[in-house]
């Protein structure tokens, strides 16, 4: 009898049997010591609910509006890469289960399949997540290919311009099994890991991404397109400040899912911060250690706009594909409503501060 998989650990541990170690450890791990990796989640455990009782929730709305774009719940897929390692049609698995869930998906640049790949089959909305290269011609290649596919908005990746040391990837020697590439960068010939004797992502962001990345560049996004552009990876309040000075149009407060700089704090520790400096002159989104609906109320209530959930929709890919993908979203509207109506919350707007007994 196959096991019942009732919550997003349980997939994770369906993953793990299902994918190679390989595969595994570089979904499932974080940089030196994976402090951060661990306070992702275990900090949105400390933080305690305090529900209103006597309310009508006979009717729950979990619809959310962002930038114009209408979403069936406030959560978002987060960008990863690579999918064709945990399912053969991977990111046209996860657009096809984002799209059927009626959320939005954020395409990395590193896919496994291309923007227009992913574009063509869904209906769903789609936002760009962008890395700069050291090419300024293949970096404003990616934003006209992304504009063009229909996507419609742009998360520049602003803490990974140099990779953090990810020790299980060093050990395994990690790179793209044999017939995958980063498709998007095909175009550029930029598609391949170079030699290295340890992570061969590692290398390949040294030897292609680039380490000047600075506010100008940010002046020099806005003004090549006309979609919203999004910062993600900010955790200090004086960048969010600075990102509306830079005509950003939102942040995304994300530590790279504890992948970068060991021992930052977790991201629901830091949103609160960001959220009071930015007021309401940006969007303010977040990412990282989401694992309950529980989880998705808390970050809610304390200013996100709408979570982004990157491992556990990869642990969905691993087990069942497409369908993995989509049960996981299920699982994570499931609790969610569920977390609201024992809250007293009957829509995401009800959702504030004061169902919290801490998280400042």
């Amino acid at each position: 009898m196959e096991k019942l998989l009732i919550n997003l650990f349980d997939y994770e541990k369906a993953a793990a049997e299902r994918l190679t170690p390989t595969a595994y450890d570089y979904y499932a791990s974080g940089g030196g010591d994976e402090i951060t990796l661990r306070e992702n989640h275990a900090a949105y455990e400390r933080i305690k609910l305090k529900p209103r009782v006597l309310k009508d929730i006979s009717q729950t709305d979990l619809s959310q509006t962002l930038f114009g774009q209408a979403a069936t719940m406030p959560i978002m897929v987060a960008p990863t890469a690579f999918h064709r390692m945990a399912t053969p049609d991977g990111e046209i698995a996860t657009a096809r289960a984002a799209a059927a869930a009626g959320v939005i998906m954020i395409l990395s640049t590193l896919s496994t399949c291309s923007i227009e790949e992913v574009a063509e089959v869904t209906e769903g909305p789609l936002w760009f997540q962008l890395y700069f290269y050291k090419d300024r011609a293949a970096t404003l290649s990616l934003i006209q290919r992304a504009e063009t596919a229909g996507c419609q908005a742009l998360a520049l990746t602003v803490d990974a311009q140099v990779w953090g040391r990810r020790e299980r990837d060093v050990r395994n020697r990690f790179r793209l099994p044999k017939g995958l590439s980063m498709a998007n960068m095909v175009q550029t010939g930029k598609e391949s890991f170079p030699e290295s004797d340890g992570s061969g992502l590692a290398s390949y962001v040294t030897w292609q991404f680039d380490p000047t990345l600075n506010w100008k560049d940010v002046d020099w996004l806005c003004s090549k397109t006309r979609l919203p552009v999004l910062l993600k990876g900010v955790l200090h309040p004086d960048d969010a400040r600075m990102a509306v000075e830079h005509g950003a149009a939102g942040v995304i407060v994300s530590n790279h899912g504890g992948r970068q700089l060991d021992t930052v704090p977790a991201t629901i520790e830091a949103l609160p911060g960001v959220v009071e400096a930015v007021g309401n002159r940006l969007e303010v989104f977040i990412d990282g250690g989401i694992r309950r609906g529980t989880d998705v109320l808390k970050a809610i209530a304390l200013g996100a706009r709408a979570v982004g959930v990157g491992r556990p929709i990869i642990w969905g890919l691993a087990v069942n594909g497409e369908k993995g993908a989509g049960e996981v979203l299920k699982l994570l509207r499931k609790e969610l409503e569920l977390a609201m109506r024992l809250s007293g919350c009957s829509s995401v707007a009800d959702i504030t501060k004061d169902i919290l007994i801490s998280g400042d």
